[in-house]
C-alpha cells in the first residue's frame, strides 16, 4: 500500500473542502441571500394562500416562535399556534422580506421586514433566523413579531 505524504495529502484535502464549500455557497450560480428571500417569500405565501400544511414545512423541528407570553417551542407547537391565522378566508396579515443577512458559513440568516394588515397598514415587523438543513432546505429555527410603535 502507498501512503501518501502528509505535506501533499493536506493541500489536497484543504482544496477539496475549500472548492466543496464554494459549490454548496453558489448553489446553481443563486447566492444564499436570494436563497433565503426566495424562502422567506415563500413561507409569506403560504399564510396568504391559506395553505398550513405548507406553512409547516418551513419550521424547524426545533423551532421556537416568540408570541404572546410564552414562545411556542418546537414544531407541532407552533403550527398547533398558528393554526389560529388559517382558519378565515382571508389571511389575517402577511409580511415581506427587506432586508436578510447571512454568516459567511452560508448556514444561518436573518430575516426581517414589515408586517400588514389585509388593507395594507403598518401593523409590525418580523424577524426570523433560518438554518440550513440539508441541501437547499431553509427552516425557521426563531421568529419573533413586534407591534409596530406609534410615537
Amino acid at each position: 500500500m502507498r501512503y501518501i505524504p502528509l505535506k501533499i495529502f493536506a493541500p489536497l484535502l484543504c482544496a477539496c473542502l475549500v472548492g466543496h464549500c464554494l459549490a454548496v455557497r453558489a448553489q446553481a450560480g443563486v447566492s444564499v441571500t436570494q436563497q433565503v428571500l426566495a424562502t422567506e417569500r415563500a413561507f409569506a405565501k403560504t399564510m396568504a394562500d391559506r395553505n398550513q400544511p405548507q406553512f409547516s414545512r418551513f419550521i424547524s423541528a426545533e423551532a421556537v416562535f416568540f408570541s404572546a407570553e410564552n414562545p411556542l417551542r418546537g414544531k407541532s407547537k407552533v403550527v398547533e399556534g398558528w393554526s389560529k391565522y388559517f382558519k378565515t378566508p382571508q389571511a389575517p396579515f402577511s409580511w415581506e422580506p427587506s432586508k436578510v443577512e447571512v454568516l459567511e458559513s452560508g448556514t444561518l440568516a436573518l430575516s426581517t421586514g414589515p408586517v400588514t394588515d389585509p388593507s395594507g397598514k403598518l401593523i409590525g415587523t418580523f424577524t426570523s433566523i433560518w438554518r440550513l438543513e440539508a441541501p437547499h432546505t431553509w427552516r425557521i429555527v426563531f421568529d419573533k413579531g413586534n407591534d409596530v410603535c406609534n410615537h
